[in-house]
């Protein structure tokens, strides 16, 4: 019979330290995570768009009544400067960019006034559309990442990969969604000290 430690037993192995990640999320995360500090110190020096003084109070209201994050206003500063009437070359308009057919199905209308220049009802739909990507995608950075660049992409990167975060599907989005990401989490951090990587 075998004998504890004896000839015919098994060494007894250490347990195995805890799995590191993949090499490619590693460095996908590092990335992620230099973007958001290099945004950090471009920005870091740079005073709010004047506007956003007189908007913030109404955002954050309808943020917190639509169940977002208030301090996920800062996201307008990403997408116009707080300016309600910025318009894109690609055909985003208002203060968080709303393109024809997102803003038809948020219930902005187009004609014979365009709504999404209403800064309110704009907000009001930005809110509703992240609320919606966070219950389909289950994390913040994710949910931007498809406001940026469509709940398609971010679903097939994610299914392709089998991926669950931003870090994991980084490399599989466009270049702009890899810098718009950690610039909304860069202007959270610093016009509200909050962490977007933290909220859940």
């Amino acid at each position: 019979p075998c004998q504890r430690w004896g000839p015919s037993c098994p060494v007894p192995r250490p347990a195995h330290p805890p799995a590191s990640p993949p090499p490619t999320v590693e460095k996908a995360r590092n990335r992620y995570v230099e973007s958001q500090q290099v945004w950090e110190r471009k920005l870091a020096n740079r005073p709010p768009p004047v506007r956003a003084a007189a908007l913030m109070p109404d955002l954050k209201r309808i943020f917190r009544e639509e169940g977002v994050p208030p301090s996920f206003v800062w996201q307008a500063e990403a997408e116009s400067s707080f300016n309600p009437a910025a318009r894109s070359p690609a055909g985003a308009v208002g203060l968080f960019q709303f393109m024809p057919a997102t803003a038809r199905q948020f219930g902005l209308r187009l004609t014979p006034d365009d709504e999404r220049l209403d800064a309110l009802k704009n907000a009001r739909a930005a809110a509703k559309y992240l609320k919606i990507l966070h219950d389909r995608f289950g994390n913040w950075p994710l949910a931007f990442a498809a406001y940026n660049c469509g709940q398609g992409r971010v679903a097939g990167a994610l299914r392709t990969t089998g991926g669950r975060s931003f870090d994991d599907i980084h490399d599989r989005l466009p270049a702009e969604t890899r810098m718009y990401v950690p610039k909304v989490a860069a202007l959270i951090r610093i016009r509200e000290n909050v962490d977007l990587n933290a909220i859940h």
